[in-house]
C-alpha cells in the first residue's frame, strides 16, 4: 500500500492541493531544463578537445601499414583502429570492421544488407516478408532508436521482459521455434535505459541459441561497454568466447562506437563478428563505398594511444558523470523513498537510470513535468512503437545538465510524480465510489 492510499479523502484533498500549489510555483519560474536524450555534457566533450590537434598540416598521416590516409582505400580500417577496436570488443583486429562516426548507422545498414542481400547468401528479409510478416526481439524496456530501426523496415516488434540479469531467456528460447524471428537487439553492458549487465549465464545462454532461422542475428549493442561509474565495475563475458564454445560463431554482430568518449556526431564507430559475417559484410559493402574517414580513424587513435589510454580518458569521464547519478538516486530516495509509488534503477555505468511509476503515471508525469519546463524522455520510448501497455516506465538521462540544473530538474520530476501518484488514487476511489 502506498503512503497516499493509506491517507483518507480529507487528508488526501489537503495533499494533492498543496502538490499542486507546489506545480503552479514552479510553472512561474519558466524553467527551460532537459533530460531527454543521454548526451554528453559540456565538460565531458572539453575532455576530447586535445583530439583537435592531434593531426595537422605537419602530422605524419600514414597509417601503421604505411597508408596515405589522405587517400582512396581501406575499406575495412586503418590496421591501428581495427586493433583498438579489437580489444575494446574482445576479438581479434581481423574479426573488426572500422565504419564511420555512427554505429546506429552500422546497425541499420547491417539490416538494411539482410533485407536486400540476405545474410550469407541466404534469401533476402524483402523476399522472405513478401510470404509472411517477419518478427524481431525486443528485450523491454529498451532503446527506442533500436526499436525504430526494425520498424521502419517493417518487422513485427516482439517484447521480452529484462529481469535483473538481462533478458528473458526462457521466453527468447521459446520465441526462436518460429522461423519468422530474425534477430534480437541486446544492449548486454549496462542496458538502455535499465543499466541492466547481462550476467554470464544470460551470455552463455544467448551464444548457445538454436533459432529455426538460420539467418538470425544478434544485434550485440555493446555502446556502454567502457563507460564505467566506478572502479570495481562489473565484467561483462566475453560473447565471442562463449559463441565459439556453443558452435555458434557467426550468431552476433557487436557494434561500439567512441560517440560518448569523443564527440557525438564526430567520432568512430566499428563492428565485430566472425570472420564469415565479415567477408559476407565485405562482399556487399565494397560496392556501396571505397572507405571511411581514414583521418578521423587514425587522429581517434593516436589521442587514445592504446585500450589502456582509451580507459583512462573514460575514468575522466566517469569523475564527471558519478556525481549526476549519485544527485539521481539521493533526490528520487529523499522525495520518494518512503511513499511506495516508485522503483528505479541504481546502475554501476552507462547513461540512463529506469524509472517505475504507478500503473498509468508516466504519460502523465511526463506531460506535467513539460509544463514546469522539464524536458524529459516520452512516455513509453522505452517499448516498441511507444506503447509502454502499464505506462509506468521513464527513461531518465542525467547526463547533460549541470549538477545545479540536474537538482533543479529532479525536484520539478519528484514532484510531479507525487501530485499524479495522489491523483491516481483519488480517481481510483472516485470511479470506485461511482462503481
Amino acid at each position: 500500500m502506498t503512503y497516499y492510499e493509506t491517507l483518507d479523502d480529507e487528508a488526501l484533498g489537503r495533499e494533492i492541493a498543496r502538490l499542486q500549489a507546489r506545480v503552479d510555483e514552479i510553472r512561474s519560474r519558466g524553467l527551460a531544463l532537459n533530460m531527454a536524450r543521454g548526451k554528453p555534457s559540456p565538460e565531458q566533450l572539453d575532455l576530447s578537445m586535445p583530439l583537435l590537434d592531434v593531426l595537422d598540416s605537419r602530422a605524419d598521416v600514414r597509417a601503421a601499414d604505411g597508408t596515405d590516409c589522405r587517400n582512396y582505400g581501406v575499406l575495412m580500417g586503418i590496421p591501428e583502429a581495427r586493433a583498438l577496436f579489437g580489444a575494446v570488443l574482445g576479438v581479434p583486429a581481423e574479426q573488426v570492421f572500422v565504419g564511420g562516426e555512427s554505429s546506429l548507422t552500422l546497425m541499420y545498414d547491417t539490416l538494411a544488407r539482410a533485407m536486400t542481400f540476405g545474410v550469407l547468401g541466404g534469401e533476402p528479409f524483402s523476399l522472405q516478408a513478401r510470404r509472411a510478416p517477419l518478427r524481431w526481439l525486443c528485450p523491454v524496456p529498451g532503446y527506442d532508436r533500436h526499436f525504430a530501426i526494425t520498424e521502419a523496415f517493417g518487422f513485427e516488434l516482439v517484447p521480452v521482459a529484462m529481469g535483473e540479469d538481462g533478458p528473458d531467456m526462457d521466453e527468447v528460447e521459446r520465441l526462436l521455434a518460429d522461423p519468422a524471428v530474425k534477430g534480437m537487439w541486446c544492449v548486454p553492458m549496462y542496458a538502455n535505459p535499465t543499466g541492466v549487465v547481462y550476467a554470464d549465464e544470460v551470455v552463455r545462454r544467448i551464444a548457445a541459441l538454436r533459432p529455426a532461422a538460420p539467418d538470425f542475428r544478434v544485434y550485440w549493442d555493446n555502446a556502454y561497454c567502457e563507460h564505467h561509474l566506478y572502479d570495481d565495475h562489473p565484467v561483462l563475458l566475453n560473447v565471442f568466447d562463449a559463441c565459439a564454445q556453443a558452435g555458434s560463431p557467426d550468431l552476433v554482430y557487436a557494434f561500439c562506437s567512441t560517440s560518448k568518449m569523443t564527440f557525438p556526431g564526430a567520432g568512430v564507430a566499428a563492428m565485430a563478428t566472425s570472420p564469415r559475417n565479415l567477408e559476407d559484410l565485405r562482399r556487399t559493402l565494397g560496392v556501396q563505398m571505397i572507405g571511411h574517414d581514414k583521418l578521423n580513424q587514425l587522429r581517434h587513435v593516436r589521442f587514445f594511444g592504446d585500450v589502456d589510454g582509451l580507459r583512462a580518458h573514460m575514468r575522466r569521464h566517469a569523475e564527471i558523470l558519478r556525481p549526476r547519478f549519485e544527485l539521481v538516486q539521493r533526490r528520487l530516495a529523499e522525495g520518494l523513498g518512503g511513499l511506495g509509488v516508485a522503483r528505479w534503477s541504481d546502475p554501476r555505468g552507462g547513461y540512463f537510470v529506469s524509472f517505475d511509476g504507478p500503473r498509468g503515471s508516466a504519460s502523465r508525469v511526463v506531460a506535467l513535468a513539460d509544463s514546469c519546463g522539464v524536458k524529459l524522455t516520452g512516455a513509453g520510448a522505452t517499448w516498441p512503437h511507444h506503447h509502454d501497455p502499464q505506462d509506468t516506465n521513464i527513461r531518465i538521462a542525467p547526463s547533460f545538465p549541470s549538477l545545479e540544473e540536474l537538482g533543479e530538474a529532479l525536484d520539478v520530476f519528484v514532484t510531479c510524480v507525487q501530485l499524479v501518484s495522489a491523483q491516481l488514487v483519488a480517481e481510483a476511489r472516485a470511479a470506485g465510489a461511482e462503481a
